[in-house]
């Protein structure tokens, strides 16, 4: 049996905020419009094999045109908060170079609109749309890419930082260095470990540079670090794997984690892979490792490893395991709750971490609207309510977490999957860009307006 939304809802503090998120790419659209020029997402997905179907963002849900209709949608579901993330191929459309006044217009009306229902802002700088001129000096794997970022990063701030109620600087490192540039499943599509190695540095140099462009611009603002931490699991009791296990952590998040929140990367790491690192200059790991006032946490699925023994395996020489829970969303990703409160509990063990966010958690499940129009999303609500349940036990145990945001707001391109995995709490047919809220929508919005314990004790 489900919890009720309102019974969970007391399950948290008062203060505690409900939010939706979205991404630029995946929503926006109007590709060409008012001076953007294309991102390496552009390229990737105009290129045949990368995408499915060669599916695009250049309609998207058409966001950009439908600014006004999405934030009445936003405020109509009654969460208090909107996670999004802002291109920089509209505001800096060559990656260097001239400022794009129109692009900067966009994200005023999106701060103020949200402003004017009531709804707090939490910004991404970076949601992977790289603009595509800069891969003509190397992209991520080119030093001189983390200065550009830097002089964006406070190109926006110094518009938006009076508005905005936090900013992050990266949504999750890991897919932008490892699915990237060694996996070559995202944008720009490399399969190479010396160009990711590269990556990984420039993109926590750029992180920390990041860091100071906000704090120079908006010296009150919340600064973050959104994370995709792989909640590593030995595939069996045996040494091997336990053994393995550690590696992947080291691998998929200390090189993220160690930087940020202990200046260095992990030892095992470095033995294994450091002579491919690029120079680490001097004051580097300073600019990396400065203060954070939050970071977030994206979780969707456990990552299972076992032992690898084949011949070459490469550092951190693992493997899958098997799923351990029998249900499987639409993208074939287990669902096992547990990972997250032990995924959280870990972190903290391991850093000195501020405050934090889960700034994604959701399920793909792809059915659409039955005879009456209506979007029975059950599964969505099952998992949406068994990791909030997670949620509020972490919290009853003194973990700092302030707020949840559900991924997503409403179906949209999927990267590699393009249009054919739907995330939404609402429906978005493409063909007429109509949005319909599934039921995991209004239970979403019964819960972010039910009354909490202390509103209970006040009443």
């Amino acid at each position: 049996m489900t919890i009720t939304p309102q019974d969970l809802r007391r399950a948290f503090p008062g203060d505690f905020t409900f939010g939706v998120a979205t991404a630029a790419f995946q929503i926006e659209g109007a590709a060409k419009a008012d001076g953007r020029k294309p991102s390496i997402w552009d390229a990737f997905s105009k290129m045949p094999g990368r995408v499915f179907g060669r599916h695009d963002g250049d309609v998207a849900c058409d966001h950009y045109n439908r600014l006004e209709e999405d934030l009445d949608l936003i405020q109509s579901l009654g969460v208090e908060a909107y996670r999004f993330s802002i291109a920089w191929p509209r505001i800096v459309p060559e990656g260097t170079g001239r400022v794009n006044e129109e692009g900067l217009d966009f994200y005023d009306r999106l701060v103020d609109g949200c402003k004017a229902r009531g709804i707090k802002t939490f910004a991404t700088l970076y949601h992977w749309d790289l603009p595509l001129a800069l891969m003509g000096d190397g992209g991520w794997t080119a030093r001189s890419t983390a200065y550009a970022f830097q002089r964006y990063a406070r190109t926006v701030m110094a518009r938006l930082g009076d508005r905005l109620d936090a900013v992050a600087t990266f949504n999750e490192p890991w897919c932008s260095v490892w699915l990237s540039h060694l996996m070559g499943v995202h944008a720009p599509g490399e399969k190479n470990m010396d160009a990711a190695l590269h990556a990984l540095h420039y993109t926590m140099l750029a992180h920390g540079l990041g860091v100071e462009a906000i704090r120079a611009e908006a010296p009150n603002m919340p600064a973050g670090l959104v994370f995709n931490p792989m909640v590593t699991m030995a595939g069996s009791d045996s040494e091997a794997d336990k053994a393995a296990e550690e590696r992947a952590f080291q691998f998929h998040n200390g090189v993220f984690f160690e930087p940020v929140f202990k200046g260095s990367y992990p030892e095992a790491f470095m033995t294994a892979l450091g002579d491919r690192m690029p120079e680490i200059e001097d004051g580097d790991m300073e600019i990396i490792s400065q203060k954070l006032d939050w970071w977030g946490m994206n979780y969707y699925t456990p990552m299972r490893v076992a032992d690898d023994r084949s011949e070459g395996a490469e550092f951190p020489a693992i493997k899958s395991a098997p799923f351990v829970s029998q249900t499987v969303t639409d993208i074939g990703w287990e669902v096992y709750a547990p990972a997250l409160k032990h995924g959280i509990e870990e972190l903290y063990r391991r850093y000195d971490l501020p405050e934090m966010y889960i700034t994604e958690n959701g399920a793909c499940y792809n059915m659409g609207p039955n005879d009456d129009g209506v979007i029975d999303d059950q599964p969505r609500i099952d998992y949406l309510a068994a990791h909030l349940k997670a949620t509020a036990e972490l919290i009853k145990g003194g973990y700092p977490i302030r707020g949840y945001f559900a991924w997503s707001l409403m179906d949209n391109f999927e990267w590699a999957e393009g249009y054919r995995m739907r995330f939404g709490i609402v429906h978005v047919d493409y063909e007429t860009q109509v949005r319909t809220v599934k039921k995991s929508g209004e239970w979403f919005k019964a819960l972010a307006t039910a009354p909490s314990k202390a509103d209970d004790m006040a009443a």
